[in-house]
């Protein structure tokens, strides 16, 4: 519930602001939400705005969503420990040190985010630590510093940014030849429900579709994640890491949290998936 709550408010409170931004833009430059100058910009502006004002945000809603406690100061040897493989991997892959938390579940899993390659943070189940070994372990850290170093948190912000805007886009523009269609011209240049309904349903149709096309770069990120952790530790620990996945609870990460761990939720389809599964990982390591 505390996850739900915090997703709604924080996402009422960006499309509040970014609402006040088009209007102001769209008042200076005289468009109309209807014109097609109107329609890209509030394409581009819902588009791109909400990923990428989530990404700069990615690291605070982590922390919040799960809970995570940063290691500022070791206070036993397993921080410790996370806290120095996370450094010599980072210096490995020629990244700033990203922060290391650790959040409680009962899944084995991790997860990494940020708004840059020197802005990060790796975080770490509980349940990872107490079910792996620290061959394992040290694998999924490497997993996940790889992630950081190949920038995947902003490329994927930016083939989201994309596929949203161009789903904004085309819906609108078929909503109002819709909406022409039905009721003439007379409404076009005011409110019509109409308009709105179709929007609406053009918009879930095509961002259904859009989601294949995202889930599709996220999965190949994955494998190139996988390929990343195998050059900093070896192919053989994060085979083994892979292997001990498949004994793994459910995952309970979301969003983009989710897309950036080792170990991913249920999907209806392997098309609509974040994660390749687990045997085409561990063969393509082989």
């Amino acid at each position: 519930m505390k996850r739900v709550v915090l997703f709604l408010i924080t996402n009422l409170a960006v499309m509040l602001v970014l609402g006040i931004v088009l209007s102001i833009v769209m008042s200076v430059f005289g468009l109309h939400h209807r014109s097609m100058g109107g329609i890209l910009l509030i394409a581009a502006v819902f588009g791109f705005g909400g990923s990428f004002i989530s990404l700069f945000m990615s690291k605070w809603m982590a922390k919040k969503s799960t809970g995570a406690y940063v290691i500022e100061q070791p206070r036993n040897e397993t921080e410790k420990w996370l806290v120095d493989t996370v450094a010599r991997q980072a210096e490995q892959a020629s990244i700033a040190m990203p922060e290391v938390a650790i959040y409680d579940s009962p899944e084995m899993n991790a997860f990494a985010t940020g708004p840059s390659k020197n802005n990060s943070l790796v975080a770490v189940s509980t349940g990872l630590l107490h079910n792996m070994t620290q061959d394992e372990a040290e694998a999924v850290l490497a997993h996940e510093v790889a992630h950081v170093a190949n920038g995947d948190m902003v490329t994927l912000t930016l083939i989201q940014g994309v596929v949203n805007t161009f789903v904004i886009a085309i819906s609108k523009v078929l909503a109002g030849i819709v909406d022409n269609f039905l009721n003439g011209d007379e409404e076009e240049s005011g409110f019509s429900w109409t308009y709105m309904i179709f929007d609406l349903i053009f918009q879930m149709v095509f961002g259904i579709l859009a989601s294949f096309i995202v889930a599709y770069f996220s999965r190949q990120r994955e494998f190139a994640a996988d390929k990343g952790a195998a050059d900093l530790v070896g192919a053989h620990k994060m085979r083994a890491a892979l292997e001990r996945l498949r004994a793994n609870h459910p995952s309970q990460l979301e969003g983009s949290m989710m897309a950036f761990g080792i170990a991913s939720g249920k999907s209806m389809s392997d098309l609509m998936a974040s994660h390749p599964p687990l045997e085409s990982r561990i063969a393509a390591l082989k």
